[in-house]
Order: C-alpha cells, then structure tokens, then sequence
C-alpha cells in the first residue's frame, strides 16, 4: 500500500488533481460555513424581531386592560396570544419577580428568583438597569423536550397615565413596573436551519464533485496526455531517437512546449550528427593521419595507435612503446613520455630506430598529456613525425653545401652575399683579394658602398636594389686605387633573411684597351677632317692676311687709316681669330682622351658641336642638314666627348653612305640630305640620323656593330666607328639601332634615359 502511494506520488496529474481539490474543498467548505451561519443568523434575527414585534403587540394589547387594572381582560389576551403554536410561554412579572399573568395558569402567582437568568439581565446591578437594548435581553434555551427556546425580556416602564390614574397608583419614581417575558419554540427554526445545512452542505458536495470531475477530465485532457507525449518524446530523444515527435495538437503552453521539446531533438538530432561526422572525422584523421601516432598508459604500453604506426613498426598486442619502437627490452634514458607523466607539458625529441623492413627510420617526437576529468594524468599522446627523407636531404644537402660551396669559391669572379636591406656584406668568395684586395675577414659586416666612390655611394645605394646590372661602375680597392667594374645583381634567399648576390667583373684592363681604340678612332677621325679643318682655318688666315698687308701698305705710304675703318678690321680679325681659336680648342678637346666621368648633358648641344666640325665638308659637297630638334629636351647623364664621337660617327657615315651613291650613279642626286631629330617620351631620350645615301643591305645589317666589320673599300674605314659606339651608347645606359631600306638610306635610333631617371 505505501509503496502504491509512493508510485502516485510521481503522477503531476495525481498532485494537481488533489491539489485543487484540497484547495477547492477548503473554498467551498468555507463558502458552506460562512452561508450557514449567514442564514442562521439572518433567521434568527428574523425570529428576534418577530418576537419582539409580538411582545410590543402583546404590551400595547394589554395596555389599556392594564391601564383599567383589569386582569381578566389581561389573562384573557394573554391566553388567546399564546394559543400560537411557536409560543411557548408568555409571563408577566411584577418587580419584584412574580408571575403575575400567563399563558399557564399552573405559573400565576409563582415568585422566581429576581437574579435568575430571565431577570439577571435588568438587575444584575442595583438599582436595576431601564434602557437594554434587544441583543442583551434576548436568550436561547433548551425546552425539556429538547428543542431549543428563545425567549426576550420586555421592560413595562411606569407611564405618566399609571403614575397619576387615581384608580391605578404608581410612585413616579418607579421607572419599571415589570417585565414581560415572551418565549417562542425554535424547534421548526432549527429544523429549518438544519434543511439549508443540508442543502448548503449538499450544494457544495455537488459542487465539489462536478468541478473535481471536470479538472480531473481536464488535466487528463490537457496535461496528462500531453505530459505522456512528453515523456515519451523526451525517452525517445534519450534513446537516441531524434527523429521522433512528441504528438501535441494543442496551441496552449503545452503545445508551445511539445514544439521546443521537438525543436531541441531536431537541433540536438542535427548537432548529434554533426557530433558524429567529427568523431568519425577524427577518428579518420586519427587513422589516416600522415603521421605516427600512439597512446601509451603510465607504464609506456601502447594503448591506442593508428595506422601508420601499425604499418611501419608492425606492434604485437601488449607491446611496451620502446619494443615497438626501437626492439629494447627498457625504456629509453631520454624519453619525452616519462617528462610528460612527471610535469604534464609536452615534451620534443628526436628519436632513431628500425623499421620493420630492416631500414635506419628517424623521426621526431611531440608529447602531451591525457587528463580524467578529475584532472589526473592517466595517459600519453605521442605524435611522430617521419624524417627519414629529410635526414637523407639533410646528408646530402650537406654534400650540396661543401660542393657549391667549392663552386662559390671558385668563381673566377668576386663574389658577394648582401643584406637586401643594409647591403651589408655577409659572405664573399677567395677571389674577392684577388680583384680589391681585401681579405674574406677584412671585408665580412662591412658595407658594400666602401667599395664605391664617397660622393657615389648614396646613389648607388638607392640603385642596387632596382637594378639587375650595372656597366662601367668606378669603386676602389684595399689601396685606394680606382678600378671599373661590371655589377651583376640577383636576389637570393640566406638562412633567415633576403640577400643579394652580386657578382664584379672588373673591366679596367679592357677599358683602357677600349680607350686606346677609341683615341685611335678619334685620331682616324681628326685624320679624315684634316681638310675640312684646312679649309675652316684657311678662311679666318686670309682676312687676317688680306688685312695685314692692307695695314703695311697704309704705314709704307705715310698714309693715315681712318678710325672707323681700324676700328672694323681690327674687329674682323679678332671675330677671325676666336673662330680659328674655337676650331683648334673644339679639336683638341675632341682628341683628348676621356676620364670617362658621366655628367648632366644636353644632346642637342653635343648634336650642334659635332656638326660644328663637319659644317664646312659637307656644305663644299652640297648635302643639306634638316634640323628637327625638341625645345627645352631634358638631359642624359653621359660624357660629352665620348657622345659627339658617336654623332661624329654616324655624320661620317651618312657622308660616306651619300658620296658612295652620287658614285654609283650618273644621274645627279637631287635629295642629299642628312636629317638630325630629337624628341623626348615618358622617361627616355631618342635620337634619329637619318641619310639618303646607298642604305644598308638586310644581310649585313645585324653585322654592321661588330668589331672591324665595315662596307668601305680597304684604306678607307677600319671597321671600329659603329663597334664603338656601340658600346659607348650602352655605357650610358642607352640603345642604339638601324633601319635600312636599299637604295633609299639609312636611320640610326638612339635611346637615352632622361637625367632623372639615370640619378635613380
């Protein structure tokens, strides 16, 4: 029996049923109580008043019989009010408590006790209380046979008519003659009240039932089922069922809870199988993952290993992890398992064994800590990493190194391993003494701009790291002394850093070889412009000459020259003498050799000063020059003598090519012009000489800038005008190349870059 209470005290329903039973009970026992006493008390008012209603009757039926003392007519009204069926008695008492009229007659004359309960009322006090209200001279008690009896004291008060009739005397100072006691049955009363109990307490019974019975179909209804459904969907989701839906058609709390119950199993459903992708993830990961991995306890036994573990090492069931590992039969004296155990961190290593097919493996070790949920280390994670192939690369990587590291050294060139960044020197080859001087450690952490000039070093600074190579470079070695050299310049990787590697050719030699051949062009050159050069200063001789003999004949005659006349001669020579001057200073320079220093220059300048020297050969031959020069052309960094030794050059040929034609036709040449064009781009500077003469034929002119090739007749060209400025363009940074059309003329094309951009 307790153990069925036990079982129903789990029921939400059972509880709320008796819940609001108890709770409903208690309302309407309540409600039962308070009605019965409001109609018991309403009911005995009621009686209350009819029964004083009667009294006053009585007393105003008496008053007149009492006013004419008469008795009989008093009895007689009495008797006939107490014929009533609810009136039990009806006394009047005197004052000093003897009965002196009632309905029994057996009850006349008797004397009761004044301070009896019917008396005590008005003379519980001395003198005797007048003014009772109704509530205090009312009473209720049994009757013999069992029924109760109420019954209410009525003062009779002493009336002026009785104090003064002179047949009926009454001191006036007696307030109260007596009293009058009416005592009605309360029997059909109670049976009356004891009806409405009944139907009262019955109502609520009734009440009590239907309402009970309703919630009780209710929350069978509206919550038992539900909380069944509930459960059932929640078992459901517990079992792993997620999937299944708790079945509630209700649109109330319950609904709106079924609704997230199955709301959660969906999400915990989704979020289960995402759970499980991971787990089967990881557990792929585990199994596929391109490492050795082993779980091993607190006794280094493997516990958990995946698959490349196993199909490397081939472990036995119950194999110890330094077994497995390494054939031992103790743990290894440096293990990172035993370090994890010990401080619970991870642990690295490197460790070496065989394989199960017999070859030296190596691998590297990583370590961490398995942890219960108290925290407690009860196991080791091992993760293995094979490096076999890199100790293999490593090995030969080593041989790589020693052998490329021969080859570094043996470059028949300097050398040098540059910070990208601060162009310090990390590393150089041998033959770094050879070229500069200095030895590997003298020049180790020392910067690479010592090597160049101190008004170059900012210069280059900002250019080593833009360019790929640099021509005609001017650096010192150990001993101050100046060398040219070629730069070559790539970017590399060094452990840890960018780097540059820069390789030197030093060019000095081959320059002053190039000098000499340049000087002897320039030579050939002044060779071939003798007689133009003749001509140019024959005509400034004969003014001179035609005016000193003009002077001679004045002073041999004694004759007086006019002031202005020597004034205007005197200016023609020396106008005569500054261009002579001019010729032979241009000449000079021009044959001077080259320190080959490059500075701001302005083409079209030099393009006017080359042409100053042949001016005159080609005016005495008939060939036109066509300017087209560019105002305000920005300027190139070169040197203006190597420069007008290129346009000098190209003015030769374009003579030479013009005389070749006029010789190899009879009919005159009518268009025998050389045209001279400058134009500035976006960042460069271009050239263009043109001629009209033979043109260059398709099958030599990839030839025509090679060393000693030329088109003229033996004696008359040496082959080295276009090689060298060939080389010359591209000392400064520039191009040159030719178009040719046979028969129509030739067009060589230099490219220059402007001034600013070469400073950069």
């Amino acid at each position: 029996m307790l153990k069925f209470f036990k079982k129903l005290r789990r029921y939400l329903s059972l509880k709320l049923i008796v819940s609001v039973g108890i709770i409903l009970l208690l309302t309407i026992s309540t409600w039962a109580y308070f009605s019965i006493e409001y109609q018991k008390k309403r009911l005995r008012q009621e009686i209350v008043s009819e029964t004083e209603r009667l009294s006053n009757t009585i007393k105003l039926g008496t008053y007149y019989a009492m006013m004419l003392n008469s008795r009989d007519d008093i009895n007689q009204i009495i008797m006939n009010i107490g014929k009533q069926k609810e009136i039990e008695n009806i006394r009047i008492y005197n004052k000093e408590g003897e009965i002196k009229f009632s309905n029994q007659l057996s009850e006349v004359d008797q004397i009761t006790n004044i301070k009896s309960e019917a008396c005590y009322i008005c003379h519980r006090s001395d003198p005797p209380l007048v003014d009772i209200d109704i509530a205090q001279r009312t009473r209720i008690f049994n009757a013999p046979q069992g029924h109760r009896l109420l019954g209410i004291i009525s003062p009779i008060p002493n009336e002026t008519g009785c104090s003064s009739n002179n047949c009926h005397f009454h001191p006036p100072d007696k307030k109260i003659l007596g009293a009058l006691d009416v005592v009605i049955s309360l029997k059909e009363t109670d049976e009356e009240i004891l009806f409405l109990e009944k139907g009262i307490i019955g109502l609520a019974g009734m009440a009590f039932l239907v309402t009970s019975a309703i919630i009780f179909l209710f929350v069978l209804r509206f919550v038992n089922r539900p909380i069944r459904q509930l459960i059932k969907g929640t078992q459901s989701i517990s079992q792993g069922n997620y999937s299944a839906e708790a079945k509630v058609d209700q649109e109330d709390e319950m609904g709106q809870l079924a609704a997230a119950i199955n709301q959660m199993s969906k999400e915990i459903g989704e979020k289960q199988a995402e759970l499980n992708k991971q787990r089967d993830e990881y557990q792929r990961l585990f199994e596929t993952v391109p490492c050795i991995v082993t779980v091993q306890d607190r006794n280094y036994k493997l516990v958990g290993y995946n698959r490349e573990f196993a199909e490397k090492f081939d472990p036995q069931h119950g194999d110890y992890c330094y077994q497995a590992y390494k054939g031992r039969k103790v743990k290894c004296v440096n293990c990172p398992v035993e370090k994890t155990f010990e401080d619970g961190h991870s642990h690295y290593s490197e460790e070496a064994g065989i394989s199960k097919d017999g070859k030296p493996t190596y691998w590297i070790v990583k370590t961490s800590a398995i942890r219960n949920d108290e925290g407690e280390i009860v196991a080791a994670m091992e993760m293995n990493l094979d490096i076999t192939h890199r100790k293999q690369l490593e090995e030969e990587l080593e041989k790589s190194e020693k052998k490329y590291h021969n080859i570094f050294n043996n470059i028949p060139n300097p050398t040098f391993v540059l910070d990208a960044e601060t162009l310090e020197i990390l590393d150089c080859n041998e033959n770094v003494k050879a070229v500069y001087g200095h030895t590997r450690d003298e020049i180790i952490n020392r910067s690479f701009l010592d090597l160049f000039l101190e008004d170059e070093k900012q210069r280059y600074a900002a250019t080593l790291n833009s360019s790929t190579a640099l021509t005609r470079v001017k650096q010192v070695n150990n001993l101050g002394e100046y060398l040219f050299v070629n730069i070559r310049i790539s970017p590399a990787e060094y452990p840890g850093r960018k780097v540059l590697l820069v390789t030197t050719s030093d060019i000095t030699e081959r320059l002053e070889t190039e000098q000499q051949l340049i000087q002897a062009s320039k030579m050939a050159t002044l060779g071939e412009m003798a007689t133009g050069v003749a001509h140019e200063l024959n005509q400034p001789l004969s003014v001179i000459k035609t005016a000193s003999r003009f002077f001679m004949k004045k002073l041999n005659r004694n004759e007086r020259i006019q002031d202005d006349i020597l004034f205007t001669m005197a200016e023609e020579i020396d106008s005569y003498v500054d261009r002579a001057t001019k010729i032979i200073n241009h000449m000079r320079q021009f044959g001077r050799k080259s320190d080959m220093e490059l500075e701001v220059v302005q083409v079209n300048e030099v393009l006017r000063r080359a042409f100053e020297i042949f001016s005159q050969q080609l005016k005495v031959r008939g060939i036109e020059v066509i300017w087209d020069l560019e105002e305000n052309l920005p300027c190139v960094m070169a040197d203006a003598g190597r420069l007008e030794q290129v346009f000098i050059n190209l003015l030769i040929n374009a003579r030479d090519a013009i005389e070749e034609k006029l010789q190899s036709t009879e009919i005159p040449i009518k268009d025998k012009q050389i045209t001279l064009k400058t134009k500035s781009g976006k960042k460069n500077i271009h050239i263009e000489v043109k001629d009209t003469g033979m043109g260059i034929p398709k099958t030599i002119l990839e030839k025509i800038f090679e060393p000693f090739f030329t088109t003229k007749d033996i004696g008359k060209g040496t082959g080295l005008g276009l090689s060298i400025s060939y080389r010359i363009v591209q000392d400064f940074g520039g191009r040159i190349r030719a178009e040719s059309e046979e028969g129509r003329g030739a067009s060589f094309y230099l490219t220059f870059p402007a001034a600013v951009e070469a400073e950069k």
